[in-house]
């Protein structure tokens, strides 16, 4: 069996979009066939995992197959275990990541919205780090510091050196590097300059700190009309349809294969067209 892949939806700033970026791969991944494991390491929101609980639930009621990855939680008490000891929750960390990596091709790992213990652990085990960021200079400070006259890049910011640490952990302990995807998302359709702007200081500091850059998701209502019934844009078909179709949500699978291509997984999943009828 070849050897999983880990892949780290991180940011450690909250409301970028991490937990929908997370579900929406795994359940492409899943579509396209792969068996995937996913771990929720925000214990007190747990997004992912009432996602997928959301899931069983909808899928059982409507007599729907729908494929589901294998959880791992850390405890039966996610909010106690976030109160505990930082060494506790890495330990379990590190006894599920291994069982994930022997049931399945991906591990997908959702982060908290913060800097953790768990969160830097979950880090230096990544193949790959998936970083989604709203298309804005707010998100732009958590990676990088720019002069606020001329709005030069002046230095990497904390979370680029969170990622830098992780990436030397991995090289010295696996002799490997990790791949690392920023993903801009909720694209603005207005203020060009501004964007323009955003995405010269993004260009500048991938090439300084080593990260490639895709697309997200746009503020679509789709993605949260299907949350609550556990399910994505992945998964809609003549079959599961929980809310009308729209020519919106087709524009939503693009945006998802967009996504899939950026990360290089698109030979893993399968193709996202949404059926007419």
């Amino acid at each position: 069996m070849a050897q999983s892949r880990v892949i780290v939806i991180g940011n450690e700033k909250g409301g970028a979009g991490k937990s929908t970026i997370a579900i929406h791969v795994a359940a492409a991944l899943l579509h396209g066939g792969a068996t995937v494991s996913v771990i929720d390491l925000d214990l007190r929101q747990q997004s992912m995992g009432h996602f997928f609980a959301n899931r069983r639930a909808w899928a059982k009621s409507a007599d729907a197959a729908l494929p589901m990855p294998t959880e791992h939680p850390l405890a039966d008490d996610p909010v106690k275990l976030a109160a505990a000891d930082g060494a506790e929750a890495v330990a379990r960390f590190d006894a599920a990541l291994s069982e994930a990596m022997l049931a399945s091709d991906f591990v997908l790992i959702d982060t908290p919205g913060g800097d953790t213990p768990l969160s830097r652990a979950a880090h230096g085990q990544a193949d790959m780090i998936v970083t989604p960021m709203n298309d804005s200079f707010v998100d732009f400070d958590l990676l990088g510091a720019v002069d606020p006259v001329t709005l030069d890049l002046k230095r990497p910011s904390i979370y680029s050196e969170t990622v830098w640490e992780a990436r030397k952990i991995k090289a010295a302990k696996r002799g490997t590097t990790i791949d690392w995807v920023v993903l801009r998302n909720r694209l603005a359709t207005t203020e060009a300059r501004n964007r323009r702007r955003l995405e010269e200081r993004m260009t500048a500091l991938a090439r300084r700190v080593g990260f490639r850059m895709g697309p997200g998701l746009r503020d679509r209502v789709i993605y949260r009309e299907l949350f609550p019934f556990g399910l994505t844009v992945a998964d809609l078909s003549p079959t599961v349809r929980p809310v009308p179709v729209a020519l919106s949500h087709v524009a939503a699978r693009q945006e998802l294969r967009a996504i899939l291509q950026a990360l290089g997984l698109s030979s893993d999943a399968a193709e996202l067209e949404l059926a007419a009828s």
